[in-house]
C-alpha cells in the first residue's frame, strides 16, 4: 500500500507560498484530550466543494459497450500528480462490491495456473487496511476508493487492489508489494503480476463473459514506472525476485518495478449475492527502523530511529441492502531519536512522536464518498525538527471534493494550508516507501 502514511513518509516538499497557521495547542506534556481537541480544530478548518479540474493525459478505451475516457494513474489529491497505474477496467457487472463478492468467495488453489500452493500465491482475498487515493474520469470527475482488497496479510507479502467505481465502469490499481521491516508501510514490488493474479482470480470466478474474454488496451501508462529502493530489494529472497522478473544478483541501484503500460479490460458476466457482515481487523505495528526524519528536516542526512506500537483498526460492514461502509483508525505514541546514519549512533535527546490516522469510505445506492486524515507530531517544539504534519482528502459523491495539506514546524510555517481554489500554497507529499 503506501499504506499507512504514518510518521515514516518521507517527504518531498514543494513550496508555493506562505501562509499563517495555527500553532499546535500542546508544545509540551502530552495530553490525549488535547490532541483529540487539535484534530478536531483542524479538521473544522478543512472545506469542501471545492472545483478541481481535471488532470492532464486522459485516455479513452473503447470497447462493445462503447467508449470511456479517464486518467490513467491514480493520486493522493486532486493535483494530477501521479501515483499508482491504473492496471485493470472492469465492465459490465462492474461494480466493486461484486468484484469484492467474487474474488472472497475463492480458496487458495491455483495451482492449475502454475501457482505455488505456498505462501503468499494460496492466499484468500479480504479486505485491505491501505491509503485512500483518488481517480478521475470525464463524466464522473474526482472519485475514491472505499473498497480495497488484499490477498495475503498485512506482511511481509500481498497483492493489493484499490477499486474506483466510474458510473457502469470501475477502474483500478493492483500491485504485489512488501512491507518493509519495522514500519506500516509497503513496498511496490511489481504492478504486472498483480494485474496477472487477479485476471487469474476472476477467471477461476466464472464470472468472465467468455464472449468478449479479457482485452488488453494499447499502452495508456508509462513503463516502468517507479522503482524498488535498492536496499529493500537485496533484501527480498531470490525467489520473490525471480517471480517479479528482476535481477538475482544484488543490485547497486534502484530497480524499476514492472509493467507494460497496458491496462486489461474485463468483462464481468454477473454476479454472486451480496453477504451482509461485519468484517473487523484488529492489530498492532512495532515499529523500529532508521529513516530520514518525516518533516522538518535539517538536510539529506537528518535521520532518525523510530520505535513503538502503532494500533490499527478496520471495521468493513456490508447491509443486508448491499450497502458498504468502511472506517479505519490508527494511533501511536513513539520514540524518535536523532540518528548518525553513517556510524549509526544516537546524536540527540528522544522526542515523542503522537500518530493519529483515519480512513472512512460508503458506497450504496447513494454514491460513493472516501476520506482520511493524517495528522504527526513530534514534540517538545523546544527541540531541533520537532512540529507537526496535518493531512485531510475527502472524495466524493455531491460536489464533496476537498484537500488539505499543512506542515509546521518549529514556530516556521513551511507550507500553508490547501483547501481547493482557495490555496495560496500547496504542501505535495510524495511517499517513498509506498
Amino acid at each position: 500500500m503506501k499504506k499507512l502514511s504514518l510518521l515514516l513518509i518521507i517527504l518531498t516538499l514543494v513550496v508555493n507560498g506562505c501562509e499563517k497557521s495555527t500553532e499546535p495547542i500542546n508544545s509540551g506534556n502530552i495530553n490525549m484530550s488535547t490532541i483529540d481537541d487539535e484534530i478536531s480544530a483542524l479538521v473544522a478548518t478543512a472545506k469542501t466543494n471545492a472545483f478541481y479540474p481535471a488532470p492532464a493525459g486522459l485516455v479513452m478505451v473503447e470497447t462493445s459497450q462503447g467508449g470511456f475516457e479517464f486518467w490513467p494513474y491514480t493520486g493522493t489529491d486532486f493535483s494530477g500528480n501521479p501515483q499508482d497505474p491504473i492496471n485493470l477496467i472492469f465492465c459490465g457487472h462492474a461494480d466493486p462490491r461484486d468484484i469484492r463478492t467474487a474474488l472472497m468467495s475463492l480458496n487458495g488453489n491455483r495451482t492449475d495456473f502454475g501457482y505455488p500452493d505456498l505462501p503468499p500465491f494460496n492466499c484468500v482475498w479480504e479486505d485491505a487496511i491501505g491509503d485512500m487515493q483518488t481517480a478521475y474520469a470525464t463524466g464522473e470527475e474526482w472519485t475514491g476508493n472505499p473498497v480495497q482488497l488484499a490477498c495475503g496479510p498485512y506482511g511481509p507479502l500481498r497483492f493489493h487492489i484499490r477499486f474506483f467505481k466510474m458510473g457502469e465502469w470501475t477502474i483500478a490499481n493492483a500491485h504485489f508489494e512488501v512491507q518493509i521491516p519495522g514500519t506500516a508501510d509497503h513496498q511496490v514490488l511489481s504492478w504486472e503480476k498483480a494485474e496477472q493474479f487477479i485476471m487469474v482470480d476472476l477467471i477461476r470466478s466464472g464470472l468472465v463473459d467468455p464472449s468478449t474474454g479479457i482485452i488488453p488496451t494499447r499502452q495508456i501508462n508509462d513503463a516502468p514506472f517507479r522503482t524498488i529502493m535498492k536496499e529493500i530489494y537485496n533484501e527480498l529472497p531470490v525467489e520473490i525476485r525471480g517471480f517479479i522478473e528482476g535481477p538475482l544478483e544484488n543490485v547497486g541501484a534502484d530497480v524499476p518495478i514492472g509493467t507494460d503500460g497496458h491496462a486489461l479490460i474485463i468483462n464481468v458476466l454477473g454476479a454472486l449475492p451480496r453477504v451482509s457482515d461485519t468484517y473487523v481487523q484488529d492489530f498492532v505495528i512495532n515499529y523500529g527502523q532508521m529513516v530520514p526524519r518525516p518533516f522538518c528536516s535539517s538536510g539529506p542526512m537528518d535521520y532518525v530511529y523510530v520505535e513503538g506500537p502503532v494500533q490499527m483498526t478496520q471495521t468493513v460492514r456490508v447491509d443486508p441492502d448491499g450497502s458498504y461502509f468502511m472506517n479505519f483508525r490508527a494511533a501511536g505514541t513513539l520514540t524518535v531519536i536523532p540518528f548518525d546514519p553513517i556510524n549509526s549512533v544516537p546524536i540527540g535527546d528522544p522526542l515523542t512522536a503522537e500518530v493519529r490516522e483515519t480512513h472512512d469510505g460508503r458506497l450504496n445506492q447513494g454514491g460513493c464518498w472516501s476520506s482520511s486524515m493524517i495528522y504527526q507530531k513530534l514534540m517538545p517544539f523546544t527541540e531541533p525538527g520537532s512540529g507537526r504534519l496535518f493531512k485531510w482528502l475527502h472524495v466524493g459523491t455531491g460536489n464533496r471534493d476537498g484537500y488539505m495539506a499543512n506542515v509546521w514546524c518549529g514556530g516556521e510555517q513551511f507550507a500553508s494550508k490547501a483547501t481547493g481554489s482557495e490555496a495560496i500554497g500547496i504542501l505535495d507529499g510524495t511517499n517513498m516507501l509506498r
